[in-house]
């Protein structure tokens, strides 16, 4: 909390006429966590600041540490990953990538009970992309096309007993 009140930078005591809310919100924009901002006067003296932070769908092991990277495929922080947040495992994992972005709306798209068995995601391409779960059961995905689909028919294939689930068509999955 106290990042974000320095980074509005808003001395105590200015008038609230003369507070620049377009600045001072670009300033907190600015902070890697957020991922939307909101700087206004409520009258008659008060600065209301609203920050949403980005929260890590996904996280990748880079030469500087463990990054996080949220729902828009934003790396955003290098910190330990939260519980239950599945590894990526890509050429290039980032912001701007477009295998990130298709394995972030590929976790998007699972139901929340599959969700939590998912451990890695790889991603060759945004059309290869495939799932590890708990138990090194592994989804084969394909692209994030038909994705919600693939998650409604990956749910009962998972009950039938294999290692492999093929789910790149959703209209006739296999399992080996």
């Amino acid at each position: 909390m106290a990042r974000r009140v320095v980074a509005l930078d808003v001395a105590e005591g200015t008038p609230l006429l003369q507070v620049d809310t377009a600045a001072a919100a670009q300033r907190v924009a600015a902070l890697p966590r957020a991922a939307s901002v909101r700087v206004q006067r409520v009258y008659p003296s008060t600065v209301r600041l609203m920050v949403t932070e980005r929260v890590a769908v996904l996280y990748f092991d880079g030469p500087d540490g463990t990054h996080s990277v949220d729902a828009e495929g934003v790396d955003f922080a290098v910190e330990p990953p939260p519980l239950f947040t599945p590894r990526l495992v890509t050429a290039s994992p980032g912001t701007g990538d477009p295998a990130t972005s298709a394995a972030v709306r590929v976790v998007e798209a699972l139901p929340p009970e599959l969700r939590v068995q998912v451990q890695e995601i790889a991603a060759g391409s945004e059309t290869d992309i495939s799932l590890t779960l708990a138990d090194g059961r592994v989804v084969l995905w394909g692209d994030v096309d038909r994705s919600d689909r693939k998650a409604a028919v990956v749910l009962p294939l998972l009950t039938r007993p294999g290692q492999q689930y093929d789910v790149v068509s959703p209209d006739l999955p296999t399992v080996r």
